[in-house]
C-alpha cells in the first residue's frame, strides 16, 4: 500500500482505495506529497514529523514524485492531485451531510469558494471559514471557532510549510477527523486560477502550465530534480558505500 521513498512512505494505490484508507482513521492528516513538500520536510523537522505520524498519508501528487517511486522500482499506482482529493471529501461531506471548515488564502479568495463551492454542492454544510492572515501562535479565536462548528474535514490552504505546521500544531486539540493542506486549491475552486487541460494533467505537465500561467513559479520548481537527485543518491550511491 506504500512505497517508501527515501524515509517516507508514499500511498501507491488508486485514488478509490484511498477514499476507502481514509475512513479507517478516527483523525488523518492527508499530505499532498509533492517534491517541494518532501523535499522541504529534510530539512524541516516539524514537517517531517507531521509526515511520519501514524495516522499521515502522504499522496503522491507531483510528477517528481511518481518518478521517484519508479527509481525506488516500487511505482505508484497512479498521481493523485491533491485537489482532486478535497473535491472527493467534498462530495462525501454533502453525501453523508458533514461539515467542512475552510482556513486559508486572502479573504476574497475565501468569500468566492464559498460562492462556488454553495453554486457546486447544495447540500453542502460549511461550517465555518477563515483567511490565512494570522499569527498561527495566537490565534486562539480561530481555534475556538473550529472547535465550536465541529467539521468533519478541514482544510488549510496556506502554502508549504505554513499549512502543515498549523495542522501539526492543533490537530490533536480539534474535533475534526480529517486535516488536508490543499495549498492553491481554493484559488482554483474560486476561479482565480484554472488547472491545466486534461491532456497536460495526464501526461504530468501541470507543473509546465501553472509555470506558463504564473511565472514566478519556476523557483519552486527546483525541488523536483533535487528530490529525485537525492532519491538516486541514496539508492546507489549511499548503498554502495
Amino acid at each position: 500500500m506504500f512505497s517508501k521513498i527515501l524515509d517516507y512512505h508514499v500511498f501507491n494505490k488508486s485514488k478509490l482505495e484511498l477514499m476507502k484508507y481514509i475512513k479507517t482513521f478516527k483523525k488523518v492528516h492527508i499530505i499532498s506529497g509533492n517534491p517541494e513538500v518532501l523535499y522541504n520536510g529534510l530539512y524541516d523537522k516539524s514537517i517531517f514529523k507531521g509526515c511520519s505520524e501514524y495516522n499521515s498519508i502522504i499522496i503522491p501528487d507531483g510528477i517528481g514524485v511518481v518518478i521517484a517511486s519508479k527509481i525506488v522500482k516500487k511505482s505508484v499506482e497512479e498521481k493523485i492531485p491533491g485537489i482532486e482529493v478535497m473535491d472527493e471529501i467534498i462530495k462525501y461531506c454533502e453525501r453523508e451531510s458533514k461539515a467542512i471548515y475552510l482556513l486559508g488564502a486572502k479573504q476574497e479568495i475565501i468569500d468566492e469558494c464559498i460562492i462556488k463551492l454553495k453554486f457546486k454542492y447544495s447540500k453542502l454544510q460549511i461550517a465555518g471559514s477563515h483567511n490565512g492572515y494570522f499569527d498561527m501562535n495566537s490565534c486562539e479565536d480561530i481555534l475556538q471557532d473550529i472547535k465550536n462548528s465541529k467539521p468533519y474535514a478541514i482544510f488549510v490552504a496556506m502554502g508549504c510549510p505554513r499549512q502543515e505546521k498549523f495542522i501539526n500544531m492543533y490537530m490533536d486539540s480539534l474535533p475534526a477527523s480529517v486535516y488536508m493542506g490543499v495549498g492553491g486549491s481554493f484559488d482554483v475552486i474560486a476561479g482565480k486560477v484554472n488547472r491545466a487541460p486534461r491532456w497536460m494533467i495526464k501526461f504530468g505537465l501541470e507543473w509546465l502550465y501553472r509555470v506558463a500561467k504564473e511565472p514566478w513559479r519556476i523557483k519552486r520548481l527546483g525541488s523536483i530534480p533535487k528530490l529525485i537527485l537525492k532519491v538516486i543518491y541514496n539508492k546507489y550511491i549511499i548503498r554502495k558505500e
